[in-house]
């Protein structure tokens, strides 16, 4: 059977950066993997950024969101058909940061998917800058992401990271929204991705999951929609300062990440992920310029009027 593993973790946790390393570690053991990514629009970001990944052991494929739950079931459920017999000895899932993982176990126990595929672990990626400033439904969405995890991996640590205290949040945050799990410090790992030692990836792909009860909150489709900018051309300084705006702006609402690949000249290109906490510019070269938006109650029409001199499309 084909193992089949959930990466979870709330908008801009760091998915794709540990996946990138996940997968490494996967293919140097000579494992066949597909990499499957789950987005609301017509262009992934975090599909781009796996591209180097491709090879004669390492697949990616896309489930584009956006229209019902029931519709994205559908297509999750036909895309894991259809690669039934392509030899893969693992499947890696990165859902959108707003997911529920109750699909995951509902398709995977369907026939005749549960003849090809085998449950493996289920991985939880929390941002240590930005996590204790969760609230609201972004504090109840951070809980359903990490609940059904057998591990949970601390992104963006450094020297200050207070893993006792992110600890004590997560237990106190899954008892205030009723989830019948806990975590101790040792299902908690802290440090850089690309450090994590054989020993540490072994426990981790072995991690397996945990089966989680809570009672479930309707979250409007439209609370977290993201924006889509394509065939973005702006200078760097412009588009750090644009971003440093838009981050703190309310009349766009919350903000929360911002990211993707734009041209910067005609020779030049540079990948962007900016949060509260910080805003990366690198160079980078990619197959598309197009930006990514996500944050709550965002204001379509105001930061279309922020982005249209600088892109080939607004946001629909």
């Amino acid at each position: 059977m084909v193992k089949i593993d959930l990466i979870t973790g709330f908008l801009g946790s760091g998915k794709t950066t540990f996946i990138r390393e996940y997968a490494k570690y996967l293919m140097s053991k000579g494992e066949k993997i597909c990499i499957i990514e789950n987005d609301y629009g017509a262009v992934n970001i975090d599909m781009v950024l796996l591209q180097d990944l491709l090879g004669d052991n390492c697949n990616l494929e896309m489930i584009v969101g956006g229209d019902g739950k029931e519709a994205h079931r559908r297509r999750f459920r036909t895309k894991l058909i259809s690669m039934g017999m392509s030899g893969y000895d693992r499947v890696i899932i990165e859902p959108s940061g707003i997911y529920d993982a109750d699909e995951f176990f509902d398709v995977l126990y369907d026939e005749p998917l549960d003849r090809w595929y085998e449950i493996g672990s289920v991985i939880s990626i929390v941002d240590a800058e930005s996590v204790l400033l969760l609230e609201g439904t972004s504090k109840y969405l951070f809980m359903s992401e990490i609940a059904w995890a057998g591990k949970l991996l601390l992104s963006k640590v450094d020297e200050t990271t207070d893993v006792g205290q992110i600890h004590d949040f997560i237990n106190a945050t899954m008892e205030e929204y009723g989830c019948s799990v806990r975590f101790e410090l040792k299902d908690i790992y802290s440090k850089s991705f690309d450090s994590f030692s054989q020993d540490e990836f072994d426990s981790i792909e072995n991690a397996g999951y945990r089966r989680a009860s809570y009672t479930k909150k309707q979250i409007d489709d439209s609370h977290y929609q993201p924006l889509f900018y394509f065939d973005v051309e702006m200078g760097e300084g412009l588009l750090k300062e644009t971003a440093r705006k838009l981050l703190a702006d309310e009349r766009a609402g919350k903000v929360i990440r911002i990211k993707g690949f734009v041209k910067t000249s005609d020779s030049t290109q540079v990948e962007i992920n900016a949060t509260e906490k910080e805003i990366k510019i690198e160079p980078v070269t990619s197959s598309r310029n197009a930006i990514i938006i996500i944050g709550e109650h965002l204001d379509k029409d105001y930061i279309n009027e922020i982005w249209k001199d600088y892109c080939a499309v607004v946001s629909l």
